[in-house]
């Protein structure tokens, strides 16, 4: 085979692995894809972090774990670099909805950046619920970076054990 041939055939090769990541990522993480909104002043003075976050990325994952048992919906979202207080979470419809706000909290004062894969500012994420919930009895925990939601059932979601008599 010639290396022209070869070349060809490598290139297609890399070309359908990078096409089958893609639709990977996109099946199986497609709605963890959020876009951030840049927050901040829209003066004509920028401070060092808001000049930081206009250049940040626009998108960015936030993912989701959805588990149901008996009686209860556990969501996990990871977050990292955010605060408890920095999140609101509401239960609309069939969904859980987290609204956020991730800010730029830089050590560093000095030097530039050359990657600037994060994304900073406000973000919604609607993650839906695979059974009704009474979300008065809900519960929120932020730990390590996850935010951890448990919502209890309703009653009439809740699955029961139905005896057989004879």
């Amino acid at each position: 085979m010639s290396t022209l041939k070869q070349f060809g055939h490598g290139l297609g090769r890399a070309w359908d692995s990078l096409a089958e990541g893609w639709t990977q990522l996109h099946e199986r993480a497609g709605q963890a894809i959020t876009r951030f909104s840049p927050s901040g002043q829209q003066g004509e003075l920028e401070t060092r972090d808001e000049q930081l976050m206009r250049n940040a990325s626009r998108w960015g994952i936030v993912a989701a774990e959805v588990n149901e048992t008996d009686d209860m919906v556990r969501v996990r979202i990871e977050a990292p670099g955010m605060e408890p207080d920095d999140f609101d979470i509401s239960v609309v419809d069939d969904f859980v909805v987290i609204r956020g706000e991730k800010q730029t909290r830089r050590e560093e004062k000095q030097g530039k950046y050359y990657v600037m894969e994060c994304a900073y500012g406000s973000f919604e994420r609607a993650v839906p619920l695979p059974a009704p919930v009474d979300e008065t009895g809900a519960k929120a925990k932020y730990r390590r970076g996850v935010l951890t939601v448990k919502l209890p059932k309703r009653e009439t979601a809740r699955a029961r054990r139905i005896e057989v008599h004879t």
